[in-house]
């Protein structure tokens, strides 16, 4: 059940930031108003920001293949800085409270649980 929760969450956070990370390649300004900062010009930073997301869920998910729990595990425990980060620039860019502790501040605990998790195995 452990291997079963840990693994499933781990190929679901991965999938999910790499959907993420493609929504803002390609639509940037529609994902920047989910991500909680409204973004009218700066659209290579936009796209900056796709890049990164997407290349975080493939190499999430390519560690979890090839080398297994425990590597994805620490790049789980470091990633998670990304979305504390989010969330600081959300409430530094006057962006909402909900969005910034809601979505980014919870994305956050919900990656260092799988990364717990995945120690444990």
């Amino acid at each position: 059940m452990l291997v079963t929760a840990a693994y499933g969450l781990a190929v679901l956070l991965n999938l999910m930031i790499l959907f993420i990370g493609l929504r803002f390649l390609v639509a940037p300004r529609s994902a920047a108003a989910g991500y909680g900062v409204p973004a009218e010009t700066d659209i290579a930073y936009l796209t900056i920001k796709g890049v990164r997301d997407a290349t975080y869920g493939l190499v999430g998910l390519a560690l979890l293949v090839f080398v297994g729990a425990h590597a994805e595990a620490w790049f789980m425990l470091v990633v998670a800085l990304a979305p504390v980060g989010d969330t600081i620039v959300v409430l530094r860019h006057g962006g909402s409270r909900a969005t910034a502790f809601g979505v980014h501040l919870a994305t956050a605990a919900v990656v260092l649980l799988d990364a717990a998790l995945l120690f444990a195995l």
